[in-house]
């Protein structure tokens, strides 16, 4: 909405002043209108010039805009009048309780006001009176000798309000990893890992959090990072999603081969080796002998072994996902005559290969016929050849991640058969359960590779991605949160400049109470602000690595009005 043509108002979640205000309820944004600048610019465009318009580099939105310092505090008046019940020459219908109202302000005064701020003061239903807010941005900087003691931050704080006795809580957020670094290029991966760190009793400005500090492990990552240590099977995953599209479209076309090997030789090769082994080995199950495929998911990479344990006991099927995956097979066709083979085999009684229980895809079902020298007739036409290769791939890949799962994060199998591995969803949402175990893997490993988290951390966490995904879609932009021991992640923020470091001040109890907030952080306390010092953070050290960060530095600082 907009106000007497310069003003625009928002309702919007915190989000914009969560840094310094922890109320829950939707707020009111104040900031400058710029839809006429906008319009009236359009307008004015000539004719000509239009011509000449895709030749422009293209600019980016300015984002939002503040208003004077001066019209900030006049709004901020406006709604004060309208909250206070004894102002009775304001027109209004109705005395009601607005939500808290923030204006993005430009900082011209001499404090460099950025926020200014207004909550109301409630008992029961009636207002009582107002909190109001002043937040002052001042930086970046790197002289560290510019910023206040802790003594006379307090000292400040206990003029003002008129405190003898205060408290004081610190903060810390340290990044543990922020960029991917492939060869000498950083790219931005959207990634992070970071830590928030709260304690009581703050001796002196930017101390390092004690060790008996209350922490929290935030982690929002991608998939698809090359330097994962499971990439391999990232890749792997993007195949079996492909298929599943073109399942869903009747799309039957086939990506190029990456080696120049031919699918229908390995597959000729592997048959010839079951026919050999035909005295018995492979029917009777005992895998002790079983071929161990170099299959991209759990062999090829030395680390990935580790991690799922180098599953030994690939099936037959299994093999041949490994075998005709897109690596190898070359087209449409060439899929076609890697399944007339095996079936041809099967037919004849020339192989009968061992099988995991518990599957449904069409090809353990022509196996299982085979056992008794009788199978049904097979078409391979249409997209029946993606759909084996498709049955098989998910089969396998569940099997993959919960070897994992239980393996190495001792999760009870239920947890897999009641959701992520159930067969009674159609296989579009079975594939789409996979990728929430991949992306749960993804967490995993690089809390175990990074951060060097055993058992006892990565057990509670897996439960934590469990019940999201059991909840919701996928989404590798959530921020998983993992209550830790300070001590387990000492030696990666003890000798790094925090992300950001804040003390907070208070005096008073319950609805009484009021806190000065003094902060430093790498990034600005408002959008608007980042506009106007945009190229100043740019040479700021990677992931803290060095002792001279530019920081701004925020002060929030709150009084209350009552109106009686």
């Amino acid at each position: 909405y907009f106000f007497q043509t310069d003003v625009e108002i928002c309702l919007v979640a915190k989000s914009p002043i969560e840094r310094f205000w922890n109320g829950s309820s939707p707020v009111y944004i104040l900031q400058k209108a710029t839809h006429n600048e906008e319009s009236d610019s359009m307008e004015e465009l000539k004719a000509e010039e239009a011509l000449f318009a895709s030749e422009l580099l293209p600019k980016e939105s300015p984002g939002p805009a503040a208003l004077p310092v001066g019209r900030a505090k006049q709004l901020i008046s406006l709604y004060t009048m309208l909250q206070n019940p004894n102002v009775s020459h304001v027109e209004r219908s109705a005395l009601v309780v607005f939500p808290p109202l923030w204006v993005r302000s430009d900082g011209s005064d001499p404090e460099q006001t950025c926020w200014l701020g207004a909550e109301p003061l409630t008992a029961g239903k009636e207002t009582t009176g107002l909190r109001i807010y002043t937040v002052s941005c001042q930086g970046p900087t790197a002289d560290k000798t510019s910023f206040p003691s802790l003594e006379k931050l307090k000292m400040e704080h206990k003029r003002r309000h008129h405190s003898s006795v205060v408290t004081t809580k610190g903060f810390a957020q340290y990044e543990l990893i922020q960029v991917a670094v492939i060869e000498d290029t950083i790219v931005d991966s959207g990634s992070k890992i970071y830590v928030e760190i709260s304690w009581n009793n703050v001796d002196k400005i930017l101390e390092p959090p004690p060790l008996i500090s209350a922490a929290t492990l935030n982690i929002a990552l991608e998939s698809g990072n090359p330097r994962s240590p499971v990439f391999q099977l990232y890749q792997e995953l993007q195949l079996l999603l492909a298929l599943a599209e073109g399942l869903k479209m009747g799309v039957t076309e086939w990506p190029e081969p990456a080696e120049a090997e031919s699918a229908v030789e390995l597959i000729q090769e592997f048959l010839t080796d079951l026919k050999k082994k035909l005295d018995g080995d492979c029917v009777s199950g005992n895998n002790s002998k079983t071929e161990k495929i170099q299959s991209d998911t759990a062999a090829v990479d030395s680390y990935l072994k580790s991690i799922f344990s180098e599953r030994g006991d690939l099936d037959f099927a299994e093999q041949l996902w490994c075998k005709m995956r897109s690596e190898y097979v070359s087209s449409y066709q060439e899929l076609i005559d890697c399944f007339t083979l095996v079936i041809k085999c099967l037919e004849h009684g020339e192989i009968q290969p061992w099988i995991h229980r518990g599957s449904s895809s069409f090809l353990h079902k022509l196996i299982q016929q085979s056992y008794h020298g009788k199978m049904e007739v097979v078409s391979l036409t249409g997209i029946t050849p993606i759909q084996m290769l498709f049955e098989i791939g998910l089969d396998k890949m569940k099997k993959d991640y919960v070897s994992f799962f239980i393996g190495e994060a001792d999760i009870c199998s239920l947890l897999f058969q009641d959701y992520f591995i159930s067969t009674s969803v159609d296989l579009q949402e079975q594939v789409h359960r996979v990728q929430k175990l991949h992306h749960m893997l993804e967490i995993m490993v690089n809390c175990r590779d990074l951060l060097h988290f055993r058992h006892e951390n990565l057990f509670p966490l897996t439960q934590i991605c469990m019940k999201y995904y059991k909840e919701n879609p996928l989404n590798e932009q959530h921020v998983f949160q993992l209550p830790i021991r300070t001590a387990l992640v000492k030696d990666f923020y003890q000798n790094e400049s925090p992300e950001m470091w804040k003390v907070e001040i208070s005096s008073g109890h319950g609805a009484k109470e009021v806190k000065t907030v003094w902060e430093v952080s790498t990034n600005p306390p408002a959008e608007h602000l980042r506009a106007n010092n945009s190229g100043l953070l740019c040479d700021s050290p990677v992931n803290g690595s060095s002792e001279e960060r530019l920081y701004y530095t925020t002060v929030t600082k709150c009084s209350q009005v009552p109106f009686s």
